[in-house]
């Protein structure tokens, strides 16, 4: 409890040495990866065990595939109350969600040059590969990979979409990463774009 100069109650002082306290705790992430059979209330079920736990939700990936429901999350919590939160989601297997919980490592902070990468054509095996390996061979790093199979407008024709979201390391040349995805899109006969993302550290 606070007061101030005057002796009254200062308002949401309580609040704010709750959370302070609570921070004071070491703090770790445990990063979970979850499937299981697509319903209502799965992301309700999973976010009242984190809240329950002493648990902070931080970043997600929530998608529908193929019937099923499927996710990565980091959350964050005190180091004294992780086993007491992975107790609990493991209880979410009575539910059909599987739920695999792994502690992160903490990462050094380093700020990379980003690039984001469109890929668009024909869908066909093969091209996910294709690009990966190319970025593998310059040494990036996907941080981020979403794709999808759009109808063409006029034909109907499936496409094959992809968003990279990549991580450069110092001394890559850029420009023989251009000629090479200028090389790939060819050879595969699809559109890529290039472009280094707003907020990148170079």
């Amino acid at each position: 409890m606070v007061r101030n100069r005057n002796g009254s109650l200062v308002p949401g002082a309580r609040r704010c040495v709750t959370w302070a306290t609570r921070y004071d705790a070491a703090m770790i992430d445990l990063v979970l990866t979850l499937i299981g059979p697509d319903q209502p209330g799965i992301v309700d079920a999973v976010s009242k065990v984190v809240a329950a736990n002493g648990g902070n939700w931080l970043e997600s990936r929530m998608a529908h595939l193929a019937g099923k429901f499927a996710g990565v999350l980091c959350v964050e919590v005190a180091d004294d109350q992780a086993e007491a939160l992975e107790a609990a989601l493991r209880q979410l297997s009575a539910s059909g969600l599987h739920v695999i919980v792994e502690r992160s490592a903490p990462a050094e902070v380093v700020s990379p040059r980003i690039t984001e990468i469109e890929l668009l054509g024909l869908d066909r095996p093969g091209l996910v590969h294709e690009i990966s390996d190319l970025l593998a061979s310059h040494r990036i790093n996907v941080e981020d990979l979403s794709t999808d199979r759009p109808a063409a407008a006029m034909s109907g024709s499936r496409m094959f979409h992809a968003h990279v979201r990549a991580a450069v390391p110092d001394g890559v040349d850029m420009i023989e990463l251009h000629r090479g995805l200028e090389r790939l899109a060819a050879d595969l006969m699809v559109e890529i774009r290039l472009a280094e993302a707003i907020g990148s550290a170079r």
